[in-house]
């Protein structure tokens, strides 16, 4: 019986994989400024240590329209390859970043949100049933939506995109090719 190895660097997989990513942080909050704006700091403090530029920041109100019009901006601007969305990702009657963004998306990644909550599971117990963590792939981008917290965040960030944000990247273009 074969083990399975955990992919590394160096999985055939990752093969093509974008070296680097533009990547816009769009944060969602109804009370978050670009001065108390954690979760969305740390995102691009992760994505710059990586090597990743960061060419946009934002903050948009928990509002449907206003989430997918922000991501729909830079679904159909050239400069980012990727955009990672934190907040609105709970159970909350304002928690709507999940229902902004899955119509826009061409393909759910689904791995993304299950790997997310097993992590967050080890951290904070059954409280990580309430994440709606996603991620997918549209208009040749890939998409992530994090809980807003700086916790969380590192959490996503470290253990799931960096890894793989350079080969998600690089399928998005493909997959939007077809």
């Amino acid at each position: 019986m074969s083990e399975h190895k955990p992919s590394h660097p160096g999985h055939h997989h990752r093969v093509g994989a974008a070296a680097v990513v533009p990547t816009a942080v769009i944060t969602v909050s109804d009370t978050r400024t670009s001065e108390t704006d954690s979760g969305g700091d740390r995102v691009a403090e992760l994505l710059e240590a990586a090597g990743h530029p960061v060419v946009s920041r934002q903050i948009v109100p928990d509002d449907p329209q206003r989430i997918a019009g922000a991501l729909r901006a830079h679904l159909e601007s050239e400069v980012a390859r990727a955009v990672i969305l934190t907040g609105g990702t709970g159970v909350a009657p304002r928690d709507v970043t999940p229902e902004a963004v899955e119509p826009l998306l061409e393909r759910v990644v689904p791995g993304f949100g299950e790997l997310y909550r097993a992590l967050s599971y080890q951290d904070i117990g059954s409280a990580a049933l309430l994440s709606r963590a996603l991620a997918g792939l549209a208009g040749g981008r890939v998409v992530f939506v994090l809980p807003g917290s700086r916790g969380a965040v590192t959490l996503g960030m470290e253990k799931l995109i960096l890894p793989e944000i350079g080969h998600l990247a690089a399928e998005a273009v493909k997959t939007s090719s077809r």
